[in-house]
């Protein structure tokens, strides 16, 4: 059975443009994962993305997880409250262009319609906008949450390609 899904293409050429939201009052924290941990970006992607349907990587062996978060490219963020895991967004940085790609983000289906993800993803964009780079972009698509085009739009993102795809 096939599905018609329309996926958004969405950038922000500037961290001026940013419409940030201020981190919430109670105990929640943001860090870059160091060091590394492929579990942790392993459980989010399972645990987010079952509920969106994010398939690609379900057939990934370990070895390729740790290949994949050993990318000097790629850094992940994790978001906690206290020491509870809340979300998290893995960022990859392709110097070459002075681009980075919001490549996953999403919060765990309790802390999910509690303005979490707008902080959230204000932090991925201010992360992002390192290292003399000038454009940050990401995809969504109509299996994500209800949401999420709402919330990048509202941060200050532009779309720039939106098609229909099947699945």
């Amino acid at each position: 059975m096939t599905q018609k899904v329309k996926r958004h293409y969405l950038e922000i050429c500037s961290l001026q443009d940013l419409k940030e939201v201020s981190k919430p009052i109670v105990n929640y924290s943001l860090d870059l994962l160091e060091p590394k941990n492929f579990q942790l970006n392993k459980f989010f992607y399972k645990n987010i993305g079952q509920k969106h349907k994010w398939i690609d990587r379900l057939v990934w062996v370990d070895t390729q997880w740790m290949d994949y978060v050993s990318n000097k490219r790629v850094k992940t963020y994790i978001f906690k409250k206290a020491e509870d895991l809340v979300g998290f967004f893995e960022l990859i940085f392709h110097y070459e262009k002075k681009e980075v790609e919001i490549a996953y983000f999403g919060l765990l289906e309790d802390y999910q319609s509690k303005k979490l993800g707008s902080y959230l993803l204000s932090q991925a964009i201010k992360k992002s906008f390192v290292d003399n780079i000038n454009r940050v972009w990401v995809h969504t698509c109509s299996l994500d949450h209800k949401n999420a085009l709402n919330n990048y739009i509202s941060r200050g993102m532009k779309v720039f390609k939106t098609e229909t795809i099947n699945i």
